[in-house]
């Protein structure tokens, strides 16, 4: 029996998607990657066919889907063999702090748009001296009368160019405790005090535009406070367990495509005669890689029932989120050696997926902040 029950309803939209995907992103990837980023029309495409944030409620533009639908983009979009089309990041870690923690006055400004793909979101977390460490941002927010005044800067802000909201976490350097001074605030792109600096050149996952962000004196609206003042580290807490458990997702499901290609192309070449695939050596490689791959998918089917099910699986995640991740590598590492020597070409699929998957362990926390948390909340 199957883990996760998909319905005739999942089963169809995963059909619209592989069509769209097929007609509306596959063709255009090489154009995107040489060109750094993934047009917004592109988006505006997307969120129209109804691939965008699918657990918004109706009221809002959505359909109210359950969390299978975005496990499903989340697998398909893999498929596209590039990741420049962030629409998990968008969908299920951006978007749900505003529907979730956002005053009623910004769902209706803002969850519209993010439905249709009219707006792009980014959260803007990590900055120049604090990565994985919340506590130890820099970012200031003051308020003063209606309004909030940012000053600090962003970095490694992925959407960071294309963004047309962008969820700040800043503290309130009034407040001593770290934890109880952070906030998170909707700024818009074009405000005063809001400039984006360098498109940043990464080692992959090129079309996936990354920037850096700065404020200065950027005034915005208290009423763009989302949340409780001082809640933002607990609303951040709350919504991480969704952004690890898609990062491991979309973790395996690049693993399962990459074991889907290699065991073709090792059934299909030849050398000296004979298919590679006939060596034992090769075999026994293969088996290991599936074993592994197959462990993944039957970890994360049990912990996306859980999730959807809203159970407590913070351990869980941090837990898949670095084993996932690093499997990934192992994974598209060992198949790009059975490439032998077409595995050096950029004609081979494998060298993108090779650099797309190796910051996986570093975003949505490091593999190491990963442990420590687990270790934490096992008492260790």
């Amino acid at each position: 029996m199957e883990i996760l029950q998909y319905s005739d309803d999942h089963h169809r939209f995963r059909e619209r998607l592989q069509a769209f995907l097929e007609k509306e992103v596959t063709p255009h990837v090489d154009q995107w990657e040489a060109e750094k980023i993934v047009p917004k029309k592109v988006w505006q495409k997307m969120g129209r066919q109804g691939f965008l944030c699918m657990d918004v409620p109706s009221e809002y533009g959505g359909m109210g889907g359950d969390f299978l639908y975005s496990v499903i983009v989340a697998e398909e979009l893999t498929k596209t063999w590039h990741t420049g089309l962030t629409a998990s990041l968008h969908s299920d870690i951006v978007v749900p702090y505003l529907s979730s923690f956002g005053s009623e006055a910004l769902k209706q400004k803002y969850l519209p748009g993010c439905v249709c793909g009219d707006i792009v979101t980014a959260v803007a977390m990590t900055e120049p001296d604090a990565g994985s460490d919340l506590a130890g941002m820099k970012t200031a927010a003051v308020e003063e009368g209606d309004d909030v005044v940012i000053d600090g800067s962003k970095t490694f802000i992925s959407n960071g160019i294309i963004a047309d909201v962008e969820l700040v976490a800043a503290r309130d350097p009034r407040v001593e405790n770290p934890y109880e001074a952070l906030s998170l605030y909707a700024v818009e792109t074009g405000t005063p005090g809001f400039s984006r600096g360098r498109h940043l050149e990464k080692m992959g996952m090129h079309s996936q535009d990354t920037a850096e962000l700065f404020f200065s004196k950027c005034r915005i609206p208290k009423a763009n406070r989302i949340g409780d003042k001082g809640m933002g580290f607990l609303m951040l807490m709350q919504k991480l367990q969704q952004e690890r458990l898609v990062c491991a997702i979309a973790a395996v499901a690049a693993a399962e495509r990459i074991m889907e290609w290699i065991m073709q192309h090792c059934k299909q070449t030849r050398v000296s005669g004979r298919f590679i695939s006939k060596s034992q050596v090769v075999q026994f490689t293969l088996v290991e890689m599936t074993t592994e791959v197959k462990l993944g998918r039957t970890f994360i089917d049990k912990l996306v029932a859980d999730h959807i099910e809203k159970k407590d699986i913070v351990i869980e995640t941090s837990m898949a989120k670095y084993w996932t991740t690093e499997m990934l590598n192992r994974t598209v590492d060992r198949a790009l050696d059975l490439c032998g020597d077409f595995g050096t070409l950029e004609t081979c699929p494998l060298v993108r997926a090779w650099r797309d998957a190796r910051i996986m362990t570093i975003f949505a926390g490091t593999n190491e902040i990963m442990k420590n948390i687990a270790a934490k909340f096992m008492g260790l």
